[in-house]
């Protein structure tokens, strides 16, 4: 299929069956597609609407994020993962308007420059919002590509992955670039899916290798299976007598970069290691059911432990940019890892539970 029998078979496609209402597809600008194809990263369509309808309402522009507090930023980016994500759009907006005075620089290159943006959300955001001509390869065109060509090996191979770029570029058309770029990531989410594809629905089955040879779904290779190690950590639900909860920030970079959790600490000695520097002594303590979060990496075994102290000086756990005492009615503008979210209304739950008493 020569690259113009393929651009206006998948366009064709596009005016009949594309995707034309998402949220992000309303009054664009390089800054809604920006931080749509942002999220959109390791997360599905469905999930990211109502982030991206949140995020907008808060942060309507590019200077308004710049603006904002990093709490506010990874707060409504809780329950989306892959948190760098959210400070890398957090510094990146920063950059856009102290070094290009808020206006998006209108070449890959640059876009490519920013913090987070790598070559295909440049592509994305150049073509959709701008009408460049910018091939992208995000996860859902390397598969409808490596299947169209059945492109043999893992796409996070160097040589595999020039060889999906090079295919990229040869097909990007230099007109209708923003419905090509549209199409091409439609068609890998919603018809070339990576377990059930829905050939008979493609523009382009007549033509594809991998559906002639019936192997649509040994194409793109899968990364090589490991096995993931697991770790365990305990988390420290330190209650003070006015049943407030302890939180506090962690490190700007590493697991959660400036997310807000509980202490964490790896044994119950070293539990009472923390206790003790910090001059609080322990009224009650439970444990309670251990639980599993899954990275992409690793297994992380979480096990928490409800402390209520005793009254009397807190040492030095006061209010501070690091720590803050929550409240079990009160409605946290920060940002929390989704496992945390979740251990927070278990405590609001048991702390309810408690008063009812």
């Amino acid at each position: 299929m020569t690259p113009k029998a393929f651009q206006r078979a998948v366009l064709t496609w596009y005016d009949r069956h594309g995707r034309k209402d998402l949220p992000w597809q309303q009054d664009i600008t390089p800054y809604r597609v920006w931080v749509s194809e942002i999220m959109l990263q390791q997360t599905q369509v469905s999930t990211v609407i109502p982030y991206f309808e949140r995020f907008m309402a808060s942060f309507p522009d590019v200077q308004a994020l710049a603006s904002a507090e990093t709490d506010a930023v990874l707060h409504h980016w809780t329950g989306l993962g892959y948190y760098a994500r959210a400070r890398n759009l957090h510094k990146a907006a920063q950059q856009v308007v102290e070094e290009h005075d808020g206006e998006f620089p209108g070449s890959v290159e640059q876009l490519a420059s920013l913090p987070g943006i790598g070559r295909s959300t440049a592509g994305a955001i150049a073509s959709i919002s701008m009408g460049v001509r910018a091939p992208i390869l995000d996860g859902n065109v390397k598969r409808v590509l490596a299947r169209f060509h059945a492109v043999p090996g893992y796409p996070g191979k160097t040589a595999v992955a020039q060889e999906l770029w090079a295919l990229a570029e040869r097909y990007t058309p230099n007109a209708r670039v923003r419905d090509y770029t549209q199409v091409m990531m439609d068609l890998g989410a919603t018809v070339c899916t990576r377990s059930r594809p829905v050939c008979g629905q493609c523009p382009l089955s007549g033509a594809c290798e991998a559906h002639a040879r019936g192997t649509e779904t040994e194409f793109p290779h899968r990364k090589p299976r490991k096995t993931l190690p697991q770790r365990r950590t305990q988390m420290l639900l330190v209650e003070d007598p006015e049943g407030r909860l302890l939180l506090e920030k962690r490190p700007p970079s590493g697991l959660w970069g400036g997310l807000w959790s509980p202490p964490q600490v790896d044994d119950r000695e070293a539990a009472e290691d923390w206790l003790a520097e910090r001059g609080l002594e322990p009224l009650t303590q439970q444990a309670w059911d251990s639980f599993r979060h899954t990275f992409s990496h690793f297994h992380l075994d979480i096990t928490p432990h409800h402390i209520r102290v005793k009254p009397g000086p807190a040492g030095d756990v006061a209010d501070s940019a690091e720590q803050v005492w929550l409240a079990p009615d009160a409605a946290p503008s920060l940002g929390l890892a989704a496992p945390v979210a979740r251990l927070l209304a278990q405590w609001r739950q048991h702390s309810s539970n408690e008063d009812a008493k």
